[in-house]
């Protein structure tokens, strides 16, 4: 069964509650409409009713009415999230009349949804930006226990089956934190070990903390970086299988890994690969993806306390769709976690 299928059903095997604040969107609802008719997740559609049930009928949506249809411009529950929103926003001036607008905003009133345990986790970014997306979810939401900073994990699906897990590896930050420091790194090692259990179904994370040097081979402060990171980690989470600093084939070929880092349990084995900055990330992945013709699922976005993702403007139905089960997976993992 490859990992897609895998993750479906997992979602199906214990449904969670996604809103989708861009319900009017035609690929948004169409995966909507599968999401639903496969039962991978219960559904919140976030926009006006009569338009979304013309759109279903429109596009022969048969499953739409099975939906929850949160209605922004007239919702019960307005002057309650307000107040909560004002609450939450006091310090940094908000008052009540604002975050009346704002709980119009179906970006926000998503989060709301979520904030007051209505639903499990939100996607959205086939219409809005990656800033319009975080924004009310870290403001509302706010980021998991012990974490500062959120980042965003990619899955790689290779044809290399004798690297990571049987071709698959997953790779952190790809998608947010241009430049981490030792600390951020660090959390972004633990939450994409996180995502590669409860996203990819890895029984075993194996973390190589990637850089030009492999155990000292190199000077440089960007390697210190790196162990610094590595050190925090396992101070962290001792339970955690990790190494570093690893260089790209130290951590993924065995043969490389033994001559390289010797008596290291990663190297050679590493299923989950942690870039040193943004730009290792996204060059690296692109690269994988185009010249490896390697399968790219994600960003999933992480450290967050209930997941909410983010779509590319030009993504698929398909993308929506799959992004429903990964952020029911993570919803899933979040309740378990904190």
């Amino acid at each position: 069964m490859d990992l897609l299928q895998q993750i479906v059903d997992r979602a199906r095997s214990n449904r969670q509650r996604i809103v989708l604040p861009e319900a009017t969107e035609e690929r948004t609802l169409r995966a909507a409409d599968r999401a639903l008719r496969d039962e991978i997740a219960d559904i919140i559609l976030v926009g006006n009713p009569t338009e979304i049930h013309k759109l279903a009928e429109a596009w022969g949506l048969d499953n739409i009415g099975k939906a929850t249809i949160v209605d922004p411009l007239n919702n019960p529950k307005a002057e309650e999230y307000a107040a909560l929103l004002a609450e939450l926003r006091k310090k940094k001036g908000m008052t009540l009349a604002q975050a009346r607008e704002l709980v119009k905003n179906p970006l926000y009133l998503g989060c709301m949804i979520i904030k007051t345990e209505g639903a499990d986790g939100q996607i959205s970014g086939a219409l809005s930006t990656t800033g319009e997306t975080l924004r009310p979810a870290l403001q509302i939401i706010k980021c998991a226990p012990g974490v500062t900073c959120v980042s965003g994990a990619m899955l790689l699906i290779t044809k290399a089956k004798q690297y990571g897990e049987d071709g698959i590896v997953v790779m952190g930050d790809v998608a947010v934190t241009p430049m981490p420091d030792a600390d951020q790194l660090s959390q972004i090692a633990i939450c994409t070990a996180q995502t590669a259990q409860c996203v990819a179904g890895f029984a075993e994370p194996r973390v190589a903390m990637l850089s030009f040097s492999t155990k000292g081979s190199a000077s440089h402060e960007v390697v210190d970086k790196v162990v610094e990171a590595t050190r925090l980690t396992k101070q962290r989470a001792p339970e955690l299988k990790i190494d570093g600093e690893l260089q790209a084939d130290a951590a993924l070929v065995p043969a490389v890994g033994q001559k390289k880092a010797p008596g290291s349990a990663i190297a050679g084995n590493a299923n989950v690969l942690i870039v040193p900055n943004l730009e290792v990330g996204n060059i690296g992945y692109k690269l994988v993806q185009r010249l490896g013709d390697a399968i790219a699922i994600g960003p999933i976005l992480q450290g967050i306390a209930r997941p909410v993702n983010d779509l590319s403007r030009g993504c698929s139905i398909d993308d929506v769709y799959y992004m429903i089960a990964i952020t029911a997976c993570q919803a899933q993992d979040a309740k378990l976690t904190h």
